[in-house]
């Protein structure tokens, strides 16, 4: 069935483009599976402030992304020199994060996930999620330099849509995470699935890469 001609042109729309490049790339950035999203498993798997921890997570991430698209990679936008360290460091780094990646999916010691942990009040589980999310230097690498970065080699008006596709893979991303983790409980304690998830996330931290040094003159 062919597609309808407005419906063709709108995923050509540069907004467009720019929405999806800004949604895969931050979603490729977020999957890893990291403290913060295995404090959110957690307490998804446990039915414990699920809401907001996932509220704290992904407006933590929203105001680091507008940081990184609008102010850092706003600079790197006047800097070329600048631009072409961090691009060629960021790609290198991505590579290396892929590598890592590849290498769990390819491990069978791969370990699941359960709800240890858990437990606590509310303050105490969104003191430790501020503290997983805030003081974790990997939050600012992605969200203020990687995504500053691809965001500096986009045109200006490209920009919002941007950001506003990185905050929505982030915020899709936490919601699953959170309200998912009940009803998959099963599936997260097989390591088969983090191997896979780790497979995705290697092949997309590779095309991310791929898309710094090309875009590079």
């Amino acid at each position: 069935m062919p597609i309808p001609p407005s419906i063709a042109a709108a995923f050509h729309a540069p907004d467009t483009v720019a929405f999806l490049l800004g949604l895969g790339v931050m979603g490729g950035l977020i999957v890893a599976i990291g403290a913060q999203n295995a404090l959110v498993l957690r307490q998804g798997l446990a039915r414990r402030h699920v809401g907001p921890v996932v509220a704290f997570c992904a407006a933590s991430d929203a105001a680091l992304i507008m940081a990184g698209v609008f102010g850092v990679g706003a600079t790197l936008a006047q800097s070329p020199a600048w631009m072409a360290v961090l691009r060629w460091a960021g790609a290198a780094f991505l590579l290396w994060c892929g590598w890592q990646a590849a290498r769990r999916a390819l491990s069978p010691g791969h370990g699941g996930l359960h709800a240890g942990g858990a437990a606590g009040t509310l303050a105490a589980t969104l003191g430790t999620t501020a503290a997983l999310t805030w003081l974790n230097p990997h939050v600012y690498l992605d969200t203020l330099v990687l995504l500053g970065a691809v965001a500096a080699q986009q045109p200006l008006g490209a920009r919002w849509p941007f950001a506003a596709g990185a905050v929505a893979a982030s915020v899709v991303w936490f919601v699953s995470l959170g309200y998912g983790a009940a009803a998959l409980a099963p599936r997260l304690a097989r390591p088969g699935t983090w191997r896979a998830v780790d497979a995705l996330v290697a092949l997309v931290m590779w095309a991310v890469a791929a898309s710094l040094v090309a875009g590079g003159p």
